[in-house]
């Protein structure tokens, strides 16, 4: 209570600030605690070789596998990596998929291609061609008027 009382007298400016500070002497010790170390055994670096993909080799002759997945889910994606690691086409149907998922897929293989330099196209709304870097795809393209104007499935430009 007196504490109170004596803020409120120093706001008001009847009682004096000065002189009534308790001083604090810092009792710090200038020495620093030594831990012990404890036993560390010697570390042998294991230098293992990173292992990397082989790019599959150019095909000399005809092309004589394409795969083609319908997947149900995004769970489907590793089959359509395996077989494009492969160095097999392959065709993804993805008509059967929600938007959501068949987005997912499309991402995926395009991270795919992008790591394994293949190609990706579109062969039509929902159906998309992996190919890899030693296919080579002739097509014709549709002239530009033929094509819708609005923007496309997946068109994320």
């Amino acid at each position: 209570m007196a504490g109170a009382l004596r803020k409120t007298m120093l706001y008001l400016g009847l009682a004096d600030d000065r002189g009534e500070h308790d001083e604090y002497v810092d009792e710090y010790d200038d020495q620093e605690a030594t831990v012990p170390h404890e036993y560390e055994a010697q570390v042998t670096p294991l230098h293992r070789p990173v292992a990397r993909v082989a790019n599959p080799a150019p095909m000399t002759g005809e092309l004589r596998r394409i795969t083609t997945i319908h997947p149900r889910s995004y769970n489907d994606a590793r089959k359509i990596g395996e077989a494009f690691r492969e160095g097999t086409p392959v065709i993804m149907n993805l008509s059967d998929m929600d938007d959501a998922d068949a987005k997912r897929l499309v991402d995926f293989s395009a991270g795919l291609i992008f790591g394994l330099h293949g190609a990706i196209e579109r062969v039509t709304n929902k159906v998309f061609l992996l190919s890899p870097s030693h296919v080579e795809i002739i097509g014709e393209e549709p002239p530009p008027a033929a094509e819708p104007s609005r923007p496309g499935f997946f068109n994320q430009s």
